[in-house]
């Protein structure tokens, strides 16, 4: 009886270890094929890892903006073998201007492509392309944002878990007007003009008479239509697309500040990639710079030929001593932002 009682006890024993060890195993092992979304994942075992890279941007599909991202997804998909997917999200359908850096934080999102007037807040440094007059060509702008200090300003941008990925430009800016012609400062004298926001902005118009005041980007059409401000600045393809010419009779080509945008990451999703994987991603990025950089100076010289060719708007071009005499005007404004901003900094814009 006692044996037996024994080997009752011997083989429960047995059987509890076994069970245990079977739990422990199941609760340990990740089941074969998970992938991971944007993840922060651990796994950086050698090989393109799995992903779900989630891109978004807050204008339409007809954009510099939205050309480059779309080349991103076709490279990253077909460089990783389709392990790694792309979705790209425009016209703000995930994530609009006033939450998208935050979810990017959170890593809800891998890449946006913000205006650099909305991260003014997390960096004065960001102001360069309201900076009146400071670059001559899209060339000197990317030439400044891929050089030291450019990168200097992105790199700020860690401080909040975000790192700068590239320069997209989408161009200077021109203004357009429904009161008169605009060949010299003072004519800007009472006007009440849009302009994206910023303190710097405001200044500008500012010093030049003007009342500035921003809006909605989608509201802007029929704002002025009903006269609700009588102009606004804005890039070639941005004035032809949105129409802009059917309700402003006057388009001076000015290039006195720019649009342009920065394609941001984040740290976590970053650091989640094994070299195989950070290499297709690069390329991706690569790739896709190139290809914002050549359609936002065709779309604009597109666009300009079609506000000639309309014939609804009386286009004129400032001359280079009209230009100088805003320069001089606005020197007051230049001065002061350029100790906000940093005057090495400007030092090193100006040099492009």
């Amino acid at each position: 009886m006692k044996n037996l009682k024994k080997m009752l006890l011997v083989a429960l024993t047995l059987v509890f270890s076994f069970g245990l060890a079977a739990c422990s195993g199941s609760s340990s092992t990740q089941k074969s094929g998970e992938t991971s979304e944007g993840s922060g994942t651990d796994n950086k075992d050698s090989g393109i890892q799995e992903l779900t890279i989630k891109i978004s941007h807050v204008v339409a599909e007809n954009t510099p903006k939205h050309i480059g991202a779309l080349k991103m997804k076709e490279v990253i998909e077909a460089e990783s073998g389709g392990k790694i997917k792309v979705q790209v999200y425009p016209n703000s359908s995930l994530f609009g201007d006033k939450d998208e850096y935050q979810n990017l934080v959170a890593n809800n999102i891998q890449f946006i492509l913000p205006d650099m007037s909305k991260l003014v807040g997390n960096d004065p440094g960001f102001n360069i392309p309201a900076m009146p007059f400071l670059f001559e060509s899209d060339e000197a702008a990317e030439a400044f944002w891929d050089g030291e200090k450019g990168q200097e300003i992105f790199k700020r941008l860690e401080k909040d878990g975000v790192l700068g990925s590239a320069f997209w430009p989408n161009g200077a800016k021109h203004m357009t007007n429904n009161k008169k012609p605009i060949s010299k400062p003072e004519d800007l004298e009472g006007m009440k003009i849009r302009t994206q926001g910023g303190q710097l902005l405001e200044a500008l118009y500012a010093e030049l008479g003007a009342g500035s005041t921003s809006i909605p980007f989608g509201e802007l059409y029929t704002a002025l239509q009903q006269g609700t401000v009588d102009g606004q600045e804005n890039t070639f393809s941005n004035i032809e697309s949105k129409k802009f010419d059917e309700v402003q009779k006057y388009t001076t080509i000015m290039g006195h500040t720019r649009v342009d945008y920065a394609l941001l990451t984040n740290t976590k999703f970053w650091d989640s990639l094994n070299e195989e994987t950070i290499a297709v991603v690069q390329k991706g990025i690569d790739e896709a710079t190139k290809v914002a950089i050549e359609s936002a100076a065709k779309l604009n010289e597109d666009a300009l030929e079609k506000l000639k060719s309309n014939g609804k708007t009386e286009i004129n071009e400032l001359t280079a001593d009209q230009i100088e005499a805003f320069k001089k005007v606005l020197e007051p404004v230049y001065k002061e932002w350029a100790e906000k901003i940093g005057t090495d900094i400007i030092k090193d814009a100006e040099s492009r």
